[in-house]
Order: C-alpha cells, then structure tokens, then sequence
C-alpha cells in the first residue's frame, strides 16, 4: 500500500478509536452525573442574607455580595465620583458618552433619586436598543451573508437586526422574545414581527452551490441545534453530536431528539412582512393585474420557455437524481423533506434562471419580446408595488421526515430513529407538541421547544439570560462562561445571588429593563475601580481576590471596536441617528484589497450611523472593528476577547477614520469656541473623558496646542488653518489616550 493511503488509514482509524473511547468514557460517567444538581435543577429564591456592614446594602444584590466578602474578611470599595458613575451607566445602557449638557444637568441635580432618574432615561432612550442587540446579535452569530467561499448577501437579514433592536427597546419579556425567534411563525402567524424574528434560525453559514443537499441540510440543522442550545441553555450539547458528551450528561439521542424539533423547518425568503388586511387587498389588486395581462405574459413566458428549461437542466446537472427530482415534483405534490431539498437546490439554480432574459432572444424573436413588454408596461398602474419579505422560516409540512441518531455525526450512517425530545437531566417530560388543524402546514414542534424553554422552573433559561446581562455590566458573569454551565465551565462565584436573580426576573415578567435597572442601581454596581496598594484593606482584598471574583470594587472594561467609533462619531458631532433600513457600508481604509470589498455610500449620513448598523459581511468584517475583537461571525460569541495589540494602536495612531474625526471635532470646537485655548480643551475633556480636565491636564494641553501652532507658523500656514490643524492633533490625541478607550 502506497505510503499516503496508509497514512490516511491510520489517521481514519485513529479518529474512530478516539471516538469510541469518548463515547465510552462519556457514557461510563453519565449516570445521576450532576443529576438535580445546580444549575440543572429549577431556580428557587434563597433568602436574602443578614450582613454587617448593613448601611452599605441598597438592594438584595449587595446582601449577597456582602456576605461574600465579610466570609474573607473584605469590604466594599468606596463609591465612584458622579461623573464616573454617569460615564459608565451611560456607556454601558447606551453605548455612548454622556454629552456636556448632560454631566452638568446630573452635578445640578441635588435632589433625591437623582441617579435613579438618569438610570430611568437612558433605558427609555431608543440608543439603549442599539447598545444591548449588539450582545445579543453576538451569541446568535449574526451576519447579512452566507459565508463560505461566494458569500452571498442576504438582503433581508437586517430586518432580523432591527426586530431585536425594536424589542430590547419596547422592553419585550425575554420568554416573549424566545418563542418569536424560535416559533414566530406558528405561535403568531399574524404578526409581522414575530415572522421577521424567525430568522434567529437563518442566520447560519449556508453555502448555495453545495452538490450535496442533504449534507447541507444536516449541517444547518447541526448548527441550529448547537447555537439553540447555547444561546438559551448555555450547554455545549454540540459535544454530543458524534458521541455521548464527556463532562455533560448530555447523551448522543438527547442531542438529535433536540435536532428533531426542527426537522420539518423551511427557510423562506416570500414571506410578506405585512398585516393580514395588507396581504388581503396586495393579493386581490395582483390577481386583477394577473388577468389582465394573462395573454401578454403567456406570450412573453412561451418566447423564454426553451432557453428556461435549457438552463434549468443544465443546472440540475450538478445535482443526483434524487435531488434532481425533489425540484422537478410540483411544489404542491412535494414532501417536506422534499420541499427542504428543493430550496436549497434552487439557490444554485435561481441565479442561473434569472439570467434568462430577453436579451438573450435574436432577431424576431427580440423584437417580439420588446413589443410585448411594451405592452404589459402598459399595466403597470394595475400591478401592486411588491410588499416587503423576511429571512424567515416556516414549517413544511406538519409530517416530518424522520430524525436519526447518526454514527459519528455523519448524515451517511443513520441509526436508531428518535422522536422530538428534552433532555432527561433537565427534569423535563416529555413534549406537548399540539396536533396542527387540518390543512395548517405546521408541526408544532419548534413551538413546542420554545414553551419548554420559557417555563418559569426551567433550570436554565433564566439563569443563562441573567448570567449574560450580569456579564456585560460587570465585566465577567456570576458563571464566567455565559455558554456553558456544564462540568467544563467555570462554577458560580455567588450561585445564590444569581438564583434569586434569575426568580426575580422571571417574577418580573421577564423584564430586562427591571433587571438592568436593579443591578446598575446597586452599590456592587456602583463602586469605584480604584485600587489603592497604600489603603490596608484593600491591599489585603487584592493579596485575598486579585481576580476580583468577589466584587470588592469596580472592573475597567475596555470599549468595544464599535462603541469606540460611535464615540468618535458622536464627540466630533458625526454620528448618525438614523435607525434600522437597509445596512451602512461607510468608508473601507486604503488598501483593503480583497475582492469582497463593498462600495461606500453616497451618503456621509448613511456612512456614520451607528457601528450596529455597519454591514456584517462574514468574509470581510469591518477592518476597525476587527482589530478591535469583533467575534468571528460564523459563530456564536458569548465574551467577546479584550487584547492589547499594536494593529489597535496603529489604527488610531495612523488610521484614516480617527484622523478625520478628530479633524471634524476640530472644526466643531473652533465654531463654538474661537481661538479660547483653554475652553477648547475644557470641552474636549468634558466630551471624551466625560470630566474636567485637572489643572496640570489643561496647562499641558493649552502648552501643546501653542507648540503646534508655532511648528506650524514656522512652516508657513496661515494662522486659522494651523489653528485648527493643532486642535486637530489635540483631539487625535485624546482620541489615543487610554482614558477615551475605557471605562472605570
């Protein structure tokens, strides 16, 4: 035997032996592991601990964090200064840095309840929406294209994009929001909105000219089932696709019985975003506009027929014979399995098939053509205008092709059948799926699974959403891997705090508005991040908690790529308010030559909204926020990484974007305040760092602006434009201090 095929027969059968030992160890540990056991058993409230330092506790939050710290001997840290506080709360409700008028109003604001208030309108405000989607669009691995070598756009997808948007700020109850993206479509088949969520189960990497259909219709139900399952239940059951998961009590059946739930799934790129009156009267006028221009489309269709059914063959080509006639059968004769095959068959084939056109006739035949589409324009005040579709999903059928579980993953090697199923080490029975009325093309399945999933004693919904909004206030979650609570992640620091949490949560009808507000107004939430080694006591809390698991001051957190533009936009008076519609595709740096680079817009406006709105193209992310840890966007991110590189520091350093944004800010200091030196460095401190700058900070500032401008003299500039030129450094400057980049 030739040396490469022996080589790849070991490495195969090295691959099955270490398979066969997972699936046996795994299965060897799986009894009554964790059974019962936190977190996989129902959230009950604990009681609210008695502490010492009782003057200190604004709410049950802190009694919790209290109690930890008196155990070690520790106390809190002081509180941090108003302005500090207003920073933080700002950028963490919001995204963005409070703005001049607002740091004077909340220092004016002497009354009681002054930081309540402030809590209040940065959770009405439309920004906060902006802000915590982005967390969101993160875990579910959001993107407007396929991925994969073409990358195909999907110009629906930001419609996904602005429904969480809209729910986070209408303040939708989680539970609520899980059943609209994982069943929308059966639980309110009314609601437009609920029919754009359902695209939370299109946002995985698809590849359209895929030979092999049913391998894709695997993988996409393999990534459904993983992404599901760690979004909402924080477990890594993608573990147990090929064997029974090692650390987890999650088996190889629980897996695919999971899977099952979407067997029946259809992706749909037709469903009208419209009322059912909207879709009534749209239906009637088509059908008018359809009789009356019967003939002529006849005409025009039989010009085109052989030209069609030449590329449609030629098309099919690629495809085996059995998928080859699951897009053959007529759409209304198919099964659901069928129906599955032949969508995705035909986003090979609809590209080819629009290319068929009358450009394509000669001679008479042209001619024709011409003067019969000359006529039908002729009935266009008839034809409605189309009305907008999702990226949604619907069912198939409400018979479902069977699930298998499959010998290592593999769709080729089925085995036993299963039905659908929740996994047993959860408590759970089994599901109520509803039988569907008679002509309803739905299952009932994903409904199903949603209802399970929000049930207010399921052991993990709400601690895993809890533990998420925990994380992004804090800087690291109770459990500190928000996707995974299993044996492998890391265990609770405070696992009674995050119980009473996620009970009051869901007692609170699900509200995060209610949770954001009940952890930023606590004194956990609220202390400094300042360490001082000379302080005693808090020498010896970093000596006890150098990680600061226990809380006993403030975490700085770095800003994220996209909060760090938007803040340049918005300090140099830039930034966009405009909301939801098509993405933004601003300005690409020089250099950025790969062919899936896309055209700027015309419109600056367009260009500077909000970095949520950038078009998130999986094979080219925006390069700024690249640099600065945007996840990958084939998969589901939890925590983003925070690393310190020089690629960040040259791109700010040297960058095109934060060069004309400090320019812009320039221009807008000197409209306001002239030649005064000491005023523009006042307002540029006051705008960035949200604080007055000290009195060595102003004098240095004033001192290099003067430098610049007579570096600047010497070479000839007239005055006013070496003027703004130095502002301009001295902005760009503060755009590169650490202090702009984080948050204490």
């Amino acid at each position: 035997m030739p040396f490469g095929r022996s080589k790849t027969a070991l490495l195969v059968l090295l691959a099955i032996l270490c398979a066969t030992y997972f699936h046996v160890a795994a299965a060897a540990e799986l009894p009554e592991f964790n059974r019962g056991e936190w977190p996989f058993c129902p959230p009950q409230r604990p009681a609210v601990p008695q502490v010492e330092n009782q003057a200190w506790v604004i709410s049950p939050i802190d009694a919790f964090v209290a109690a930890r710290l008196e155990a070690k001997g520790l106390s809190p840290s002081s509180p941090a200064d108003r302005l500090t506080l207003l920073r933080r709360v700002s950028f963490d409700l919001t995204g963005l840095p409070p703005s001049t008028e607002e740091q004077a109003a909340f220092l004016s604001d002497t009354a009681e309840g002054a930081y309540e208030r402030v809590v209040d309108r940065l959770l009405a405000s439309p920004r906060y929406g902006e802000r915590w989607a982005q967390h969101w669009l993160d875990v579910v691995r959001y993107a407007e294209t396929d991925g994969f070598k073409a990358d195909e756009f999907r110009p629906a997808a930001h419609k996904y994009r602005d429904y969480v948007i809209r729910s986070f700020n209408a303040d939708l109850p989680y539970d609520r929001f899980i059943r609209q993206q994982l069943a929308g479509d059966e639980l309110e088949p009314e609601n437009p909105e609920a029919i754009v969520a359902t695209g939370l189960n299109r946002l995985y990497p698809d590849e359209s000219n895929a030979a092999d259909v049913m391998q894709r219709r695997q993988e996409i139900h393999d990534n459904l089932t993983d992404t599901t399952a760690l979004a909402f239940l924080g477990l890594t059951v993608g573990c147990a696709q090929c064997h029974d998961h090692k650390f987890d009590p999650i088996t190889q059946r629980d897996y695919f019985r999971l899977q099952a739930f979407f067997a029946t799934l259809l992706p749909r790129d037709d469903l009208p975003v419209a009322t059912r009156e909207e879709i009534e009267a749209h239906a009637a006028r088509r059908t008018e506009w359809e009789l009356a221009t019967a003939q002529i489309r006849g005409e025009l269709d039989a010009l085109l027929a052989k030209r069609r059914s030449n590329t449609m063959q030629n098309a099919l080509e690629k495809f085996r014979p059995e998928f080859r006639s699951a897009v053959e059968t007529p759409a209304s004769e198919r099964t659901c399995l069928q129906q599955q095959i032949a969508f995705q068959a035909m986003r090979y084939v609809s590209p080819k098939m629009a290319g068929v056109t009358g450009e394509s006739l000669k001679g008479d035949e042209k001619q024709r053509f011409e003067e019969l589409s000359a006529e039908l324009a002729k009935f266009d005040h008839l034809k409605p205008v189309e009305l907008p579709v999702a990226m949604a999903v619907s069912d198939a059928s409400p018979d479902a092709p069977p699930t298998h579980v499959l010998a290592l993953g593999d769709y080729r090697k089925p085995q036993g059948e299963v039905t659908p199923g929740f996994p047993a080490f959860l408590g759970a029975s089994e599901p109520a799926i509803a039988i569907p009325p008679a002509g309803e093309h739905t299952s009932g399945r994903r409904a199903a699974l949603a209802n399970w999933l929000c049930r207010p004693d399921h052991p993990l919904t709400a601690r895993v959403i809890v533990n998420r909004v925990w994380q992004h206030h804090f800087g690291v979650g109770i459990v500190a891997t928000p996707n995974d609570f299993g044996a492998m992640g890391e265990p609770p620091t405070h696992p009674e705090l995050l119980d009473w949490l996620a009970v009051e949560f869901v007692e609170s009808g699900w509200s995060l508005k209610t949770l954001h507000k009940l952890i930023v107004t606590s004194a956990t939430y609220q202390q400094s991040s300042r360490v001082d080694v000379d302080n005693p006591a808090q020498a010896r809390a970093l000596a006890v908690d150098r990680e600061n698991r226990l809380l006993w001051h403030a975490r700085r957190q770095r800003l994220e790529g996209e909060i760090a533009r938007d803040a340049m936009l918005q300090v140099a008076g830039d930034l966009s308010e405009t909301m939801f519609g098509p993405s933004a595709r601003p300005k690409l740096p020089t250099g950025v030559g790969s062919k899936a680079v896309w055209k700027p817009d015309d419109a600056l406006e367009q260009q500077n909204r909000r970095s949520i709105y950038i078009f998130a193209k999986r094979n080219l992310r925006f390069p700024l926020l690249e640099i600065f840890d945007q996840p990958d966007l084939q998969i589901s991110c939890p925590q983003r990484s925070m690393t310190t590189t020089a690629p960040q520091a040259l791109a700010l350093l040297n960058g095109e974007f934060p060069l004309e944004q400090a320019s812009r800010w320039a221009d807008q200091l000197m409209t306001v305040h002239g030649d005064d030196t000491g005023a523009i460095v006042g307002a540029a401190w006051r705008s960035a760092f949200g604080r007055e700058p000290s009195g060595n900070e102003s004098d240095a500032s004033c001192a290099y602006i003067r430098n610049q401008l007579q570096v600047l003299a010497e070479t000839g500039t007239e005055s006013r434009e070496a003027q703004r030129a130095a502002v301009a450094d001295f902005c760009h400057a503060l755009f590169n201090a650490n202090e702009f980049l984080y948050i204490d």
